[in-house]
């Protein structure tokens, strides 16, 4: 909620598409310069240059960003009356398959390239990932707050057909590159439709809500991870596309047939 208080009610989607723009940042230039720098210096070094540098973000936070009230103690409603509003249960579910099926191939990518003979290219798919991760919230956030159903469906339907195209794509690089853009740009405005539908739905409960999505968020990181490596010794590599396809059209329905925040 907190980027959408410092935006005017028309402009709130867009407040938090701005605000989701450091993660495809950091996915496109923190794994690389990371590699980098662990091969300049001990990665004790670079964990400690990292802390360093978190800390003074925390002492920017606290000086320079403005401060904002938060729900009133009065109007504030309990977890469990969250979860009961229309609509909010069918958002966090598909936050969950979304979130669940991007870590299923995310988590393993690289055991993902290493099985058709791609391992040595990691990083530059992972940087094709978080370029085209920033163009998905440029995208959105100029739509969210106009066309915030539609655009839910498009981008689990466009992440539907990146993961097809990785599980049929064969050997070929540029199959590979192509999906993985495709997947980057479908992908990366997911947490602002998310939030977004939340908000829109929640209302002045916003606070309480995105604290449950943030759960649900992380839960489901985890359970990608867990999920995908059992799919990996048990089916292969090549099975994680094909799994997470499932639960991508598990979503889409979900999302045609189910109230998806206001901002219809």
């Amino acid at each position: 909620g907190y980027a959408r208080r410092m935006a005017p009610p028309h402009l709130q989607g867009r407040a938090v598409a701005v605000a989701s723009v450091g993660q495809p940042i950091a996915l496109a230039i923190g794994v690389p310069m990371g590699a980098w720098l662990g091969t300049l210096a001990d990665w004790r070094v670079v964990f400690a240059v990292m802390s360093v540098a978190a800390l003074l973000l925390v002492v920017w936070i606290l000086t320079v960003m403005p401060d904002f009230p938060g729900q009133q103690a009065d109007r504030q409603l309990s977890v469990r009356k969250v979860l009961v509003l229309p609509g909010v249960r069918a958002i966090l579910f598909v936050a969950f398959l979304w979130i669940f099926a991007h870590n299923i191939v995310y988590t393993y990518l690289a055991a993902f390239l290493d099985r058709i003979g791609f391992g040595d290219r990691l990083g530059i798919v992972l940087f094709v990932f978080g370029l085209f991760a920033f163009v998905g919230i440029g995208v959105v956030g100029v739509f969210v707050d106009r066309a915030l159903r539609s655009l839910t469906v498009l981008s689990l339907v466009v992440f539907a057909a990146a993961l097809t195209a990785l599980g049929v794509g064969g050997d070929s690089f540029a199959v590979i590159a192509l999906s993985v853009a495709v997947w980057g740009v479908a992908f990366g405005g997911a947490p602002t439709l998310l939030q977004t539908a939340l908000a829109d739905t929640t209302g002045d409960a916003v606070d309480t809500a995105q604290s449950v999505f943030v759960t649900i968020f992380n839960a489901a990181i985890a359970a990608g991870g867990v999920v995908g490596g059992l799919i990996l010794a048990d089916r292969g590599a090549g099975a994680l596309p094909l799994v997470s396809l499932v639960l991508i059209v598990v979503g889409v329905l979900v999302v045609s047939i189910r109230q998806f925040g206001h901002s219809l």
